[in-house]
């Protein structure tokens, strides 16, 4: 393979599955800004997403129309990202591994927990990197979190509560918003993907799973209401909050300790900065917020009404996630998502499904 660790001044070859949202947004610009990754191809065949394309990485982007067009060549690429609808990732994954290539695969990697565990499977079976791309594990108010815990601010973690939350009246339809399974749409494994993996990286392992899951909006065919309450193994209860429909947005983190609590509002920046056509590098403040939406550290009081003291946000490094994929690729690092991971979120994901539909508590 080329770029491996005994050719460090060779860039290693990304071939990009997939140029709607998650591919132009999210993985082009940060394969592009990662020191060691060359974007390559880009698999589309919408003429206006090529135009897009090679307007921003110039004319040197290759592109094919189908992913199976990638494979006689898989000599000319080191690594596959999958940033096609969640119904494809299965079988592109598949595909990719068994033509011997490194894979990147956008949340969730599945539908099932165990399709998870069966690309995990294959990829230790061809020795071949199979990573996720939970890139909010580097939002910034997560890693601020993290560090809060890591350092006993809060003392012993009690409950952990998560919203994502979005106000959306009208159903813009599209794949994701579908109600057919096979499409695996909906918040549930949109959002909850990324709120459950935030948790169980915070907390543990899950043991009982409850939830609540609604369809809202007229015209609204999947989940766009959902609420999942985990019991972690060590005690630790998590209660996550995913909508479309929410007229009033809550804090994105409240977290209560026996010692402290964190409340955080707001969103990292980054996705919206990704989206304005900023780009990681350009800046030396890539990832930080103001300090007015820095959250507050303290006990006995609102933050609202002067209660605790302000916590710096570290800033959100979503191309750590990359600059750590090539690491992996080329010395041989840790992977900094594993498909394993993404399996025991799914385990919750499914748990929540069944919950919501009977009503019961699921345990794992």
């Amino acid at each position: 393979m080329i770029g491996t660790a005994s050719d460090p001044g060779t860039s290693l070859r990304v071939g990009l599955v997939g140029y709607g949202l998650a591919g132009s947004v999210f993985h082009a610009p940060l394969i592009a800004a990662t020191e060691g990754l060359a974007l390559d191809t880009v698999v589309t065949s919408n003429p206006e997403r090529q135009a897009q394309a090679r307007a921003e990485f110039g004319d040197g982007i290759r592109f094919a129309a189908t992913p199976d067009d990638l494979w006689p060549r898989a000599d000319e690429l080191d690594l596959i990202v999958i940033a096609s609808p969640n119904k494809t990732h299965v079988p592109i994954a598949t595909a990719a591994l068994k033509a011997g290539l490194p894979v990147v695969v956008d949340k969730p990697i599945a539908g099932t927990a165990a399709e998870a565990r069966e690309l995990a499977a294959l990829a230790d079976e061809r020795g071949l990197l199979l990573s996720v791309f939970q890139n909010r594990r580097w939002d910034n108010d997560f890693l601020t979190l993290r560090g809060l815990i890591a350092e006993g601010e809060l003392g012993d973690v009690y409950r952990f509560e998560s919203r994502f939350e979005r106000w959306r009246p009208q159903p813009k339809g599209g794949w994701r918003e579908s109600g057919d399974p096979a499409e695996i749409g909906g918040l549930l494994y949109d959002l909850g993907s990324h709120v459950v993996d935030q948790a169980l990286v915070a907390f543990g392992p899950a043991a009982q799973v409850y939830a609540e899951s609604d369809v809202r909006r007229p015209g609204a065919e999947a989940d766009d209401d959902t609420f999942i309450a985990i019991t972690h193994t060590n005690g630790v209860r998590s209660h996550l909050y995913v909508s479309a429909t929410t007229a009033q947005l809550g804090p994105r983190f409240r977290v209560l300790g026996s010692e402290a609590g964190y409340v955080k509002y707001g969103l990292d920046p980054q996705e919206a900065d990704l989206r304005d056509g900023k780009r990681p590098g350009s800046s030396a403040n890539w990832g930080v917020e103001p300090e007015a939406l820095w959250g507050q550290v303290g006990a006995g009081e609102s933050p609202l009404t002067g209660g605790g003291r302000p916590e710096p946000t570290l800033p959100g490094a979503y191309p750590a996630y990359y600059e750590a994929v090539a690491a992996a690729l080329r010395d041989g690092g840790p992977n900094p998502v594993t498909a394993l991971e993404a399996a025991a979120a799914l385990d919750v994901l499914e748990a929540a499904r069944r919950s919501a539909d009977t009503g019961a508590v699921v345990s794992l």
